[in-house]
């Protein structure tokens, strides 16, 4: 299905004007654009001065005549001054960002041969910058020809061409860094590079995005982020589709994801599209994506790749095109080596990979972030709340200190602000309420790093320290709690029984010891291993 042909240009005050019959004996740049016989114009969005009626009229009429399967709609753009660079490019930034583009319905084509040089210029900059998602079109009187109808030259900018022009959109580069960063002004040098790149990124890629770092360090946040940038600049025309496959399991997994057929399994009552489906034209944010089983890491693959999947229990292939942005707190590379996450899916959502830091590890980005979670807090509260200046600077101190673990991230330091701005009495955060802060937070980190150190020294008595710093804290949890166990059973199949106790019971053939058995060779323990080591006297 072809897109519709819609060009969007200035009446021309000067070049348009003609009256009477002679008028159709000289060439009028607008007019042609409708006289050209082998490119149709579907709709003409005309802009003009609002004073300027007769003749807006007068060329909506001439238009019709020489293409009536053209729509001509009228555009008053107020500019006060039509050769103030400023003020023209405003209005036409303005336009541009209330004009209703749809990119996968509408081929755009912007119209520079009439307006003065300086819209003429603004209109090539927003093109140029995407904010008109356009080729350009330039018509002409023919060389040496006396034909009316001109000619009309499509220019699909190269703008690779143009790094001269660069220097006008800084500050909309620095605006979107902005947005990447929801408005806090980071002062990590790190991350703000890495924020720049992403930017970048976002702007000029169609392929898949990997947000890598551990819970909490905002790469949900950030994925939302870069679609609204690519939303801002027409880049996607669908919505934000964010599910963290952590909690898809089974049957539910691949419906949830790629929808199925009514009657496709127990319970498929009626059709449904899936996920993958509805965010055809946008932005598809699939965080923990290591979660995934091995048949949806398939699917998801020839989807990404084909733009094309079959929902559960359906004959006939569906299509969807979207960006996939890929979040992670696992090491990926570990689990392809370990066979629990495709090489080849990993291949294709590896193009680019981001790591975002700790908090811990971005401690100078703590104060910053600390009035971004105020605002935040105003916002949903409609309750303004600051703190004293002692107060801060306490805060500070400890929030930067290597005392603070920050284990959640900055789900740690927005719960704590949350906690310290609900208890402040008249709206300010003082001493008392910042010492009792503290002590909750020491707390809370001091059981998890109690319980951290009971695990590292569990494992440490049966990995070495290569093995046991290659493990994720997910995996380092689960293996501690096996080797536990294991350790006070009386055999394998006792403790496989214990720990498969809910899964069992779904099974018609359960071999718990095997399933025990295989789980343990993966780190190259056995459980008559773990066994003899606990009857040791240290053990």
């Amino acid at each position: 299905m072809s897109k519709t042909r819609v060009v969007i240009g200035f009446l021309g005050t000067t070049l348009d004007v003609g009256k009477g019959p002679q008028r159709w004996e000289r060439w009028r740049p607008t007019v042609c654009l409708g006289q050209q016989q082998d490119w149709v114009v579907d709709r003409l969005d005309l802009m003009h001065q609002p004073k300027v009626v007769d003749l807006t009229n007068q060329i909506i009429e001439d238009f019709a005549s020489v293409s009536p399967e053209t729509k001509v709609r009228p555009w008053p753009v107020d500019l006060a001054d039509p050769w103030d660079f400023e003020k023209v490019y405003a209005a036409l930034f303005d336009f541009a960002r209330q004009y209703p583009f749809q990119p996968d319905k509408e081929e755009y084509f912007v119209h520079i041969t009439t307006g003065t040089h300086v819209a003429q210029i603004c209109l090539f900059l927003l093109t140029e910058s995407r904010h008109f998602p356009a080729k350009l079109v330039q018509s002409s009187p023919k060389p040496r020809h006396a034909d009316p109808a001109g000619e009309v030259r499509i220019i699909d900018l190269d703008l690779s061409k143009y790094d001269s022009l660069a220097a006008r959109f800084q500050g909309e580069f620095k605006d979107s860094v902005a947005g990447l960063k929801s408005g806090i002004s980071t002062r990590n040098v790190a991350f703000n590079k890495l924020i720049e790149q992403l930017e970048h990124v976002a702007g000029h890629s169609v392929d898949p995005i990997l947000l890598m770092g551990p819970t909490g360090a905002g790469k949900s946040q950030l994925a939302r982020r870069i679609y609204e940038l690519k939303k801002a600049r027409h880049q996607v025309v669908g919505g934000f589709i964010d599910v963290n496959c952590a909690t898809l399991r089974g049957d539910s997994a691949m419906s949830t994801l790629f929808g199925h057929r009514k009657g496709a399994f127990t319970g498929a009552a009626q059709d449904r599209p899936g996920l993958l489906r509805s965010a055809h034209g946008g932005v598809l944010f699939l965080d923990e994506i290591g979660e995934l089983g091995s048949d949806e890491q398939a699917m998801l693959l020839r989807a990404v790749e084909e733009k094309r999947f079959l929902p559960l229990g359906s004959d006939t292939e569906v299509e969807s095109n979207f960006l996939l942005i890929a979040g992670t707190n696992r090491d990926l590379l570990r689990d392809v080596a370990e066979g629990r996450f495709r090489e080849d899916l990993l291949a294709r959502i590896n193009l680019w990979s981001f790591t975002l830091p700790a908090l811990r590890e971005r401690a100078e980005d703590i104060e910053p972030n600390l009035d971004y979670e105020l605002e935040s807090y105003a916002k949903r509260t409609n309750r303004m709340v600051r703190f004293s200046k002692e107060a801060r600077e306490q805060f500070l101190r400890f929030a930067g200190s290597t005392e603070a673990l920050w284990s959640g991230n900055f789900r740690d330091l927005s719960a704590s602000v949350t906690r310290m701005a609900t208890l402040a009495p008249g709206g300010r955060i003082a001493g008392e309420v910042v010492e009792q802060e503290i002590a909750r937070l020491r707390r809370a980190w001091s059981g998890s790093a109690a319980h951290s150190s009971d695990q590292s020294e569990t494992l440490s008595r049966f990995l070495d320290r290569t093995a046991l710093e290659s493990l994720d804290r997910f995996d380092r949890v689960q293996l501690a709690d096996v080797i536990k166990v294991c350790a006070r059973a009386a055999s394998l199949s006792e403790a496989g029984r214990e720990l498969f106790a809910v899964s069992r019971t779904k099974k018609a053939s359960a071999n718990d010891a095997d399933r025990l058995r295989k789980y343990l060779a993966r780190f190259g323990l056995t459980w008559a291993g773990i066994s003899e080591a606990a009857r040791q006297p240290n053990g």
